[in-house]
């Protein structure tokens, strides 16, 4: 239990102060940096708590979405891709250290599994005979809070379209197609008869 309490603590700690980082960080590479590490460890939280579903959804759907979010950031404040390319040293100490923090947690967690078997042994798992929790989740969100999912997922799709709108450029010089236009478009306008003499050309 101690083993655990120290796990539970450590990935807290580390998701806290990564949360107040992201908020507090000027350079929007560092808060995503710190994001990345904010969610590792709330999948850590979540397989204490024998969730491991959730870690793996949190792990897979959430940390790939960052590179789409760290793509909307670029494209919204026009950065320099150049100067970006030769400041990456400048993100190095802080990617390192991040990468150092996750390193020994997942040491710290390994050495778990094989020094304290028992500890981890006690995490709650459901039992064979009932439900996992994988379809116990879907139960409870596809009856019990079926209105508030789907209201979550028109939030994230006017989120996605407002992402698209704002960083949509319109570029002048560039021709565009007009339906509107084709669709009205009449025959004398399209259409021009050329009485031509015999034996002469256009």
């Amino acid at each position: 239990m101690i083993l655990l309490a120290l796990a539970f603590y450590l990935f807290a700690f580390v998701a806290v102060a990564s949360g107040v980082m992201v908020i507090s960080s000027r350079n929007p590479v560092h808060s995503v940096l710190f994001l990345i590490l904010a969610f590792f460890n709330g999948a850590g939280l979540f397989v204490l708590m024998g969730a491991e579903f959730l870690a793996m959804i949190l792990v897979l759907v959430y940390v790939g979405a960052v590179a789409v979010l760290f793509l909307f950031v670029v494209m919204m404040l026009d950065i320099n891709y150049v100067e970006m390319r030769k400041g990456f040293l400048q993100y190095l100490p802080v990617g390192g250290l991040i990468g150092l923090i996750l390193l020994v947690e997942l040491t710290f967690v390994a050495g778990a599994w094989v020094a304290a078997p028992a500890a981890v042994a006690s995490i709650p798992i459901a039992p064979p005979e009932q439900v996992h929790n994988t379809r116990a989740l879907g139960n409870v969100i596809y009856t019990d809070y079926i209105y508030l999912f789907q209201a979550a997922g028109l939030v994230l799709l006017v989120a996605m379209v407002g992402a698209i709108v704002l960083t949509l450029r319109q570029r002048e010089g560039v021709r565009r197609q007009s339906i509107a236009g084709q669709i009205g478009r009449k025959r004398a306008d399209s259409i021009e008869l050329k009485d031509v003499p015999r034996g002469s050309g256009v």
